[in-house]
């Protein structure tokens, strides 16, 4: 399962967020008097106003990204923030924006700026987490999720997210024990069902990987993964004809895993991608895939 499924941890804090009052204005109001000599005036600032107003804007971006409305979202957040330097919220913020464009590396900046001003806060912990697994930096991730999950050790997208990069570092039994955790914190978490299929495959377990890929599709039917995976697993186990119009039902139904490096992202191993290139070199799924 990719690490795009991990899920956007948006930090604000809503209730100081939604608090936000209606702002008159910015600037006070001071002219020189009639015969002076103009000089260079500075308009006083109002700190307080100009937080309040840096949280307003937060609020906004907040809003446009419930709408997936990120770029816009991200316009409204970055104001923000030089708005409200000191409100660790609004970075969480930003840097939940940044990660969802995949900028990860101006996500870790923003994401370390509100770990600096609220150390405890577990959202930014595993959003920091998520940022270093897409940037490969596993020890990193383990970290900050490991972190997390001692403040928030219920979070099923947050064990999601450790399996995952235990997975990536060859640890596959910590792998597989937090995404059961995660599925014993949500039984409807998919992914992590489907991804102790992957850790089975790449364990040597064929038949007990396709066991997990059919709980999966118990649980989500339309998913085209899973139905892949048993495809590619059916197809080298002998059972040909069933896993051709699997594999092919579900590459008619995302495009998406027709392309090798699309699978690879999503935690395919090596020893899946093996018998993946076979199918995928069957002439009736060749066929296929120069349509998609």
């Amino acid at each position: 399962m990719s690490n795009h499924r991990k899920g956007l941890y948006l930090v604000l804090n809503r209730k100081l967020l939604l608090s936000v009052l209606a702002i008159a204005g910015l600037w006070g109001s001071g002219l020189p008097a009639n015969g002076q000599a103009l000089l260079p005036y500075v308009l006083p600032l109002d700190q307080d106003r100009l937080e309040a107003q840096g949280l307003f804007w937060a609020q906004e971006a907040a809003r446009l990204a419930q709408f997936q409305q990120y770029q816009e979202a991200l316009a409204q957040a970055q104001l923000a923030a030089q708005l409200a330097p000191n409100e660790a919220p609004v970075w969480g913020l930003l840097g939940s924006l940044y990660l969802q464009l995949d900028d990860l590396d101006e996500a870790i900046t923003a994401l370390q700026r509100a770990q600096q001003l609220e150390g405890d806060n577990s959202a930014v912990l595993f959003a920091l987490g998520t940022a270093h697994l897409r940037k490969q930096q596993y020890s990193e991730a383990v970290r900050y999720l490991e972190s997390g999950l001692q403040l928030e050790p219920d979070n099923p997208g947050a064990r999601f997210d450790l399996g995952n990069t235990y997975f990536q570092l060859g640890r596959f039994e910590q792998a597989i024990a937090q995404y059961e955790a995660s599925v014993e914190l949500d039984p409807e978490f998919w992914p992590s069902v489907n991804n102790i299929g992957l850790v089975l495959y790449e364990q040597g377990d064929r038949q007990a990987a396709i066991a997990k890929w059919d709980a999966s599709l118990d649980i989500s039917p339309e998913e085209p993964e899973p139905q892949l995976a048993i495809a590619v697993a059916k197809y080298a186990l002998g059972q040909r004809q069933e896993a051709i119009a699997l594999g092919i039902a579900a590459l008619e139904r995302d495009s998406r895993y027709a392309d090798r490096d699309f699978l690879i992202q999503n935690l395919w191993g090596q020893a899946l991608m093996v018998d993946t290139d076979t199918f995928f070199a069957v002439p009736a799924v060749q066929a296929i895939l120069v349509q998609l």
